[in-house]
């Protein structure tokens, strides 16, 4: 029995479901979901994601790091921690820029890995080689070391279920997963509502249909860790697609071999996500007592020196090269691109203020 006649099962015997465990189901279903068998990185995969772009993407991640290390103090013992590493190109590129800049930061850090897909983990621990050896990989965020932390992630929020609320007849009830009479997956209104406080503004002049989303699971994610960061200091630096202010609209999305599909197709043979509310995840950073700053991906990279590297990376390069270093740049901060529809959150403890964000 494949994935899709489980969920139609579970419907058949449970009732509706909700967004928010479609997503986990197709996802993260321990024999057939999307991030446990199949590989969706790279070219030959479903997307390509900012560090397999371009190495420059992992080296500025890398000298950020060093910079938030330093306003630690550089401290002699820290965490380094990378949640959803994807195949372990980041950390690779972060490893071998930070090495080459400031060889304490390397020999400081512990470097702890969060993923949950065995089949990735075993993919991460080739791209590092000889690294991986020092590397601690864990399931989840509770096995990390304490002290210091210093942490980043890549498209990670977008994949975290959320859960979607439908305006019917004047009110907001859960979009769920219902079955038609021929026995297919539809979308339906369900029965359980929201609290209003929950809604954004506007919401009474919301017209028939509109969709709210909201994901307490990437909130409580995020409480966890600013709650870590406040306690025992450290930052953080947090790149996903999404919005700086709640609204309206439906942004479940499918993505199979870089095209988009139907949500509801093949359940587990595409990548499903939504857009990232940064506002609440601020929010929740800040009820742990962590200060917030966001901008968008093409301004942190350029801040960072995107350019200058990418003229260093192409000096002395055929113009094959060259020309590819200026695609990818192109395709990293461009407004049509990757450069605004992605956002970065930085996120740290009241003493520490890290570059190019402002204090806050």
């Amino acid at each position: 029995m494949n994935l899709g006649q489980r969920i139609i099962r579970q419907i058949e015997a449970n009732g509706p479901m909700s967004v928010a465990d479609y997503m986990a189901m197709c996802l993260f279903d321990r024999d057939a979901g999307y991030y446990t068998t199949r590989e969706p990185f790279g070219k030959d995969g479903d997307f390509i994601t900012a560090p397999e772009i371009s190495q420059m993407f992992g080296e500025l991640v890398g000298v950020w790091c060093v910079n938030a290390w330093q306003a630690l103090g550089s401290p002699e013992d820290f965490v380094l921690c990378e949640f959803g590493p994807g195949r372990g190109t980041l950390m690779k590129d972060l490893i071998r820029t930070a090495d080459k800049i400031a060889p304490d930061f390397i020999a400081a850090a512990k470097i702890h890995m969060v993923e949950i897909s065995e089949r990735l983990t075993r993919i991460q621990q080739e791209t590092l080689g000889k690294h991986s050896g020092a590397i601690v990989w864990e399931k989840n965020f509770s096995g990390i070391t304490s002290g210091p932390l210093i942490t980043i992630a890549n498209e990670l929020f977008d994949a975290i279920p959320s859960r979607q609320y439908v305006k019917t007849k004047g009110r907001f009830v859960e979009r769920v997963l219902a079955l038609d009479a021929e026995q297919n997956l539809v979308f339906a209104a369900g029965s359980g509502s929201i609290e209003a406080a929950l809604l954004p503004p506007g919401n009474d002049i919301a017209p028939e249909g509109s969709i709210f989303e909201i994901a307490p699971a990437r909130n409580a994610l995020m409480q966890e860790i600013a709650a870590r960061i406040h306690h025992e200091r450290g930052a953080a630096l947090l790149f996903d697609y999404g919005h700086l202010q709640p609204g309206f609209g439906d942004t479940l999305q499918a993505l199979s071999h870089h095209n988009s599909v139907d949500v509801l197709h093949i359940p587990g043979a595409a990548d499903l996500t939504t857009h990232v509310d940064f506002r609440a995840l601020a929010l929740a950073a800040r009820s742990e007592g962590c200060k917030t700053s966001a901008m968008t991906q093409g301004d942190f990279l350029l801040a960072m020196g995107l350019l200058d590297r990418a003229g260093a990376l192409g000096q002395h390069k055929s113009v094959e090269v060259q020309e590819q270093i200026g695609v990818d740049v192109e395709r990293l901060v461009s407004p049509e691109q990757m450069g605004t529809l992605f956002k970065v959150l930085c996120l740290s403890d009241p003493a520490t203020h890290v570059f190019p964000f402002e204090a806050k």
